[in-house]
């Protein structure tokens, strides 16, 4: 199934407005795969959070439209600091990565002592700053695992992920009580009821649902894992636990497949806030513009960089 309708005669034309001025101002437009279809449909690129920021620092283009929310238009300066971000709608942000400061993370590890904190790439880029190293939820166990054994682990900001990977690589995760609202939201019991109305249907979950539904899936992938996996995968019938804007790459990607969202309510506002209006308004007044303060940017470079040399098996 596809979650997207035909694009209005309005849209239409804002499409085309938006695509020859990002021609103009040498601009390369990327959407988050939770986006709304029409603002996927308008991107150079679409895919997860720290995907899109690496590829966009290595494209020619002068400006960065991105379509997601206040952190990962923060990566993408990180990673591409010579460039002008432009975040859409200003006020499109996370819950979760609100869910700890750098200053709670500073008293954190006093606390801990000698711990590795390891941050998920969703978080601001000031726990980056704090941060020894970072994780993607498709990285996050090989993460785990490049850590020395004598060292303690601490997470955050996702509690949920912070699980999978100590079950996933064997190590004691200590963890922030933080988490994601819309995975978060996602029941054991809902599953079971999809899974019983489906049982034809291989169940894929996003690593920061809960542990219980992560218990009942036939595969854990990232939003990147989950297009990759479905593509070349031959079973036909799939159950999705994740928001539900990742089913109009999906359903472009296998038009002979059947999707199913584990919860047609599993829907991020923030991740819903940008319009082709917003996106157009950007690129005429290049405002909102994203920054990050240098001393604070090379530090959240370091643990990104750090991420980035692990081997991934």
């Amino acid at each position: 199934m596809s979650i997207s309708m035909p694009l209005s005669q309005k849209q239409k034309e804002l499409s085309a407005k938006i695509r020859d001025l990002a021609k103009k101002k040498n601009a390369v437009i990327l959407a988050h795969n939770y986006q709304r279809p029409e603002v996927q449909d308008v991107a150079d690129i679409t895919g997860d959070s720290l995907a899109l920021s690496i590829k966009a620092s290595e494209t020619k283009a002068e400006v960065i439209v991105f379509c997601g929310v206040h952190f990962m238009a923060e990566t993408a300066s990180i990673l591409a600091p010579n460039r002008i971000v432009l975040l859409p709608v200003q006020s499109a942000g996370c819950p979760m990565a609100n869910m700890i400061t750098a200053e709670a993370l500073r008293a954190k590890k006093e606390e801990l002592g000698d711990a590795v904190v390891v941050s998920y790439v969703n978080t601001t880029a000031a726990v980056k700053a704090e941060s020894d190293i970072c994780c993607t939820s498709a990285n996050v166990v090989q993460v785990i695992r490049s850590i020395p054994i004598a060292k303690t682990i601490f997470m955050t900001p996702d509690r949920n992920l912070a699980q999978y990977a100590q079950k996933k690589s064997g190590r004691l995760v200590k963890y922030w009580d933080g988490f994601c609202h819309v995975h978060n939201s996602l029941s054991a019991e809902q599953v079971q009821r999809v899974k019983a109305a489906h049982p034809e249907a291989l169940f894929i979950a996003h690593p920061e649902c809960r542990p219980e539904v992560l218990d009942l899936t036939d595969e854990v992938k990232s939003t990147s894992g989950m297009l990759a996996f479905i593509k070349q995968s031959r079973h036909k019938t799939f159950i999705l636990g994740t928001e539900t804007g990742i089913l109009h790459q999906l359903a472009k990607a296998n038009p002979d497949k059947v999707l199913i969202p584990a919860d047609e309510d599993m829907i991020c506002p923030n991740m819903k806030k940008t319009g082709l209006q917003d996106i157009l308004q950007a690129l005429e007044n290049m405002q909102p513009q994203i920054t990050v303060a240098q001393a604070v940017r090379v530090r959240a470079k370091q643990a990104l960089d750090r991420m980035l040399a692990v081997p991934r098996d």
